[in-house]
């Protein structure tokens, strides 16, 4: 059976959705540790399982030789979530609008929008290697 690795404030996963919910524990242990408020707390890892399920799903195409990896880091009030996948390049430029029209009842296609709506920042980069790169951002003080 497959399992994350955890090395200090970073985990990587396998690219198998039934890992995702390791990853929402470790966001929230990490969080917690730091006395995080839990309304925080939820809306920072509902943004990292999401964006880390699209690098499973969408960039990795499940992939067991491909992993996902998350790291947090803490510094002025602030917690920074970098999350990469192995797979092709993401651009963020091709998500349509979810609200207009046409997409309203559309079952994909909000992640994007509801992290941007959650974090107070977000940063999606080509990874080095191939792959995508997200970067979260959000005050926790």
């Amino acid at each position: 059976m497959l399992k994350p690795e955890i090395k200090g404030d970073t985990i990587i996963v396998p690219s198998d959705p039934s890992l995702i919910g390791e990853i929402d524990e470790f966001v929230e242990s990490r969080l917690r540790s730091r006395n995080v408020d839990d309304s925080i707390i939820a809306d920072i890892a509902i943004c990292a399982t999401e964006i880390a399920n699209n690098g499973i799903i969408h960039g990795n195409k499940e992939d067991p030789d491909k992993t996902v990896t998350l790291t947090m880091s803490f510094t002025n009030g602030e917690v920074m979530i970098v999350i990469s996948d192995q797979g092709s390049y993401f651009n963020p430029e091709t998500i349509e609008n979810p609200l207009d029209e046409k997409n309203l009842l559309r079952e994909v296609g909000r992640g994007i929008f509801i992290v941007r709506s959650l974090m107070d920042r977000l940063e999606i980069t080509p990874a080095n290697g191939g792959g995508t790169t997200v970067t979260l951002v959000k005050k926790i003080t």
